[in-house]
């Protein structure tokens, strides 16, 4: 090399081969505080990728904050959907009620029915006990007129007078005993009579209990019909607070979806934004004026104006935030001027091909004019001319011993 990174303190030397010297008027601690400076700023470029980190941390727990009003809105959806079978289940007792209902109605009516065809039947037989009794009392009038008549020709022949008395009292008995059987065939129909107005009534009875047992019947399926339509609401409400991503649900939040994935009213709208551009989202903001945290965290949106924590931590290319440059950035400059340092200055070497050898198979570099060692065997520095190895020549002015210049020495 033909001029040292910046030399340092030891004022008179010079660079000049065929002076034998080494430095120029320059300072060789400059190098250490490049290296410091380098290192400082690496450390403060390491503090931005904290700063970044912790960015992408909020934005986590605003991620988090989204997924627990995703929760919140998951169990309204749930107690949504557990109105929904409470009505489902309710509607089904209605329906069965109804049913129970119905058949009641229809075996009254089947009753009705019955008692009704009975009070027919009574009727028809009383008639019938009528008819018999009135044919047993034209009998009887018959026979009265017979036993009259036999009394007439008893009177006209006293012969026969016996006979026709004894046919007139046989006949007045057998007309006593129709008149009698008339009047029971009469009672009867009496009875008959009373026994169809009792199945009438009965029926009549058992016609008003099916008719309020249809009514009963009616309301039921009325009320299993608004039970069904309360179910079917509560099911479009459950549907809604689950997968609606059109708007709001309620007139006031939306559904568990909306804050999961996105959708109208929360995606790219002012304090909101659903739990997934929180968590992802890299092309923009996710509530009009935040990042998400994975732009915090690795995005490149935000790079020359805040800096994402991966930016910070090895972004090479510029600056991190407009001014400042990232840890891998100072962490590279401070290498390379070590780098330099070190090809200027080797070390320690027992002799001048060990420092030779240490510098083009080691250090990877190559052995220019105004390299040097300290040589261990000698306790002096080395300097290379270009050519060959030569002890350096230094003012001694001031020292107070060599054990000095050998410290200050291993010092640089």
């Amino acid at each position: 090399m033909a001029e040292p990174a910046r030399p340092g303190s030891f004022t008179g030397a010079t660079n000049s081969a065929s002076s034998g010297g080494l430095f120029g008027d320059t300072l060789v601690s400059g190098i250490p505080d490049i290296v410091a400076a380098d290192v400082t700023r690496a450390e403060t470029a390491a503090t931005n990728a904290a700063t970044s980190e912790t960015n992408a941390a909020t934005s986590a727990t605003n991620a988090a904050a989204s997924a627990a009003s995703v929760g919140a809105n998951a169990a309204a959806a749930a107690a949504s959907a557990t109105a929904a079978a409470g009505s489902a289940t309710s509607a089904a007792t209605s329906a069965t009620s109804a049913t129970a209902s119905q058949t009641s109605a229809t075996t009254s009516a089947t009753t009705a029915t019955t008692q009704a065809t009975n009070a027919a039947a009574s009727a028809t037989s009383a008639s019938a006990s009528a008819t018999a009794a009135s044919t047993q009392a034209t009998n009887a009038t018959t026979q009265a007129s017979n036993a009259l008549s036999s009394a007439n020709s008893a009177a006209a022949s006293a012969a026969s007078a016996g006979s026709s008395a004894t046919s007139a009292a046989s006949n007045a008995t057998a007309a006593g005993v129709s008149e009698t059987n008339a009047a029971t065939s009469e009672t009867n129909a009496g009875i008959s009579e009373t026994n169809a107005a009792a199945s009438a009534s009965s029926a009549a009875t058992d016609a008003s209990a099916a008719a309020t047992s249809a009514t009963n019947a009616g309301v039921s399926e009325t009320n299993a019909a608004t039970s069904e339509t309360n179910a079917a609401t509560s099911e479009t409400n459950a549907q809604a607070w689950a997968v609606e991503t059109t708007g709001i649900v309620d007139g006031t939040d939306y559904s568990s979806k909306a804050w999961a994935i996105g959708g109208t009213g929360v995606t790219d709208t002012a304090g909101s934004g659903p739990a997934k551009d929180w968590a992802v989202e890299t092309t923009g903001t996710v509530d009009g004026s935040e990042y998400s945290a994975k732009e915090y965290a690795v995005g490149t949106q935000i790079r020359g104006t805040t800096g994402s924590a991966k930016d910070w931590a090895a972004y090479t290319a510029g600056t991190v935030d407009g001014s400042e440059y990232s840890a891998k950035y100072w962490a590279e400059q401070a290498a390379n001027e070590t780098k330099n340092f070190r090809d200027v200055y080797y070390g320690a070497f027992a002799n001048d091909t060990a420092a030779a050898t240490w510098q083009t198979t080691v250090n990877l570099g190559t052995v220019d004019a105004g390299d040097q060692y300290f040589n261990t065997s000698s306790n002096i520095i080395r300097v290379y001319d270009g050519t060959v190895w030569n002890d350096a020549v230094v003012s001694t002015a001031g020292f107070a011993s060599n054990g000095f210049a050998i410290a200050m020495s291993i010092a640089l």
